[in-house]
């Protein structure tokens, strides 16, 4: 497999997201720790009411595992803040520090994200909602913390970013609102209006916050259950701040290199083994097999119980094709059963590509199948070859000379290279 760029994988299937899981995870992969945490304290400059923000990172063991822990403390003076103060200091902050414009993009629209998601909860304006938790200086600066390290990592030079179902834990909690269930109303309204998916547990704890899933979301991450094929470069482990029962708080984010993998599809296999079956019985069986729909159908000689010489009639077909195909199977060669199994496969891209041509004064276009791995390279280059057996009768040429000389115009036409015309001479 060929590299195919710069990947960020987040893995928040067992102990959730927030702000500060995330940047902590991302110093781990190599942001540069100076650069975001005087991000982080600048902003007590550009927030109303707020006389300080103090951060540390620290190496922490969480279930035995070592991992980073970033605290963040601020002195408040203000009780609430109104959504457009959010996103405005967030704003203010990026500019100030002179965040890459995606960066910038990326901070205010997690704030936006955030005061959306609380005006939905409480029926109100986002430009008049007041917002409690959420509201904090310590939102601020994770928001920009977490925008600076990924600015600082080259995320918004096109890196490919994915996420595993984020745990969200289970059970109740209290906050300002009193006592409500775990995920809180407006980490799942993020979680649902940006298409995040999301799995319970394994805790009764509270593991994904608002500003976590916000950022995660800003993020732009593929969803997948899986991690894809990629070469590993940086591991990163973010933790809680809680100690959970059995299970390590934590936050893990890899960097790497992603790979493109080969074409992948399901098809599946019918096998039936036959040891009394004429030969004229087997051939017309194989040309209706192919007339209904099989992919390929192979014929494999085998011995059997007492010696007896037989036959495996193997069969490659669609999902939807496979009871039609079973049954006239069964119908034509008179066998008592048929096994049928899925497999995956990997395949190159293939499409027919017409190429005009002229032999022996007889002018035609024969089809051509070009197979092209996911880079887009043709790996091979043939004719059909009814096209080909049409042309050989109608010139009187051989067949093998009809297909080399068809060969050589395919080639002179650029047939064998990515979008190449079609036309020969």
């Amino acid at each position: 497999m060929r590299p195919q760029g710069n990947l960020l994988f987040v893995d928040c299937q067992l102990a959730g997201i927030s702000g500060d899981m995330v940047i902590a995870a991302l110093l781990g992969v190599g942001a540069a720790e100076r650069r975001v945490l005087e991000a982080m304290r600048s902003v007590s400059r550009h927030v109303k009411g707020c006389r300080g923000v103090e951060v540390a990172v620290n190496p922490v063991r969480r279930e035995g595992f070592a991992a980073l822990r970033l605290e963040v403390k601020v002195r408040d003076e203000e009780p609430e803040r109104r959504g457009p103060e959010l996103i405005e200091a967030v704003r203010a902050s990026a500019e100030a520090l002179g965040l890459g414009e995606a960066a910038r993009l990326m901070a205010v629209g997690a704030a936006r994200t955030m005061v959306e998601a609380e005006a939905k909860m409480h029926g109100e304006d986002p430009e008049e909602v007041k917002l409690h938790e959420i509201g904090s200086s310590d939102t601020v600066a994770d928001l920009i913390g977490a925008a600076a390290a990924l600015d600082a990592l080259g995320f918004f030079e096109g890196f490919q970013c994915y996420t595993t179902p984020v745990a969200v834990g289970g059970g109740l909690f209290r906050f300002s609102h009193g006592l409500l269930q775990s995920p809180a109303p407006i980490t799942l309204e993020i979680l649902r209006s940006r298409g995040i998916p999301f799995v319970g547990g394994p805790v009764d704890v509270e593991l994904a916050t608002p500003t976590g899933v916000a950022i995660l979301a800003a993020m732009k991450p593929t969803p997948v259950s899986y991690y894809p094929a990629m070469r590993p470069r940086a591991v990163g482990y973010g933790a809680g701040a809680k100690e959970l029962p059995a299970v390590p708080n934590l936050l893990r984010i890899v960097l790497g290199e992603g790979l493109r993998p080969p074409l992948r599809d399901e098809i599946y296999v019918l096998e039936t083994n036959l040891d009394d079956a004429t030969g004229e019985t087997i051939g017309y069986s194989v040309e209706k097999l192919m007339e209904r729909g099989a992919k390929d159908v192979s014929v494999i000689p085998v011995l059997g119980k007492k010696g007896r010489p037989g036959l495996i009639v193997k069969v490659l077909a669609d999902r939807a094709a496979v009871s039609d195909l079973a049954r006239l199977l069964i119908a034509e060669t008179g066998t008592l059963g048929v096994r049928v199994y899925p497999c995956e496969r990997h395949v190159m891209a293939r499409e027919m590509r017409p190429l005009r041509v002229k032999l022996g004064g007889v002018e035609a276009v024969v089809n051509m199948k070009v197979s092209s791995d996911p880079e887009g390279q043709t790996i091979l280059l043939k004719p059909e070859y009814e096209d080909l057996r049409a042309l050989a009768e109608r010139t009187g040429m051989p067949l093998r000379a009809v297909a080399e000389e068809v060969m050589a115009k395919a080639k002179q036409a650029g047939l064998d290279r990515p979008s190449a015309g079609q036309e020969g001479e």
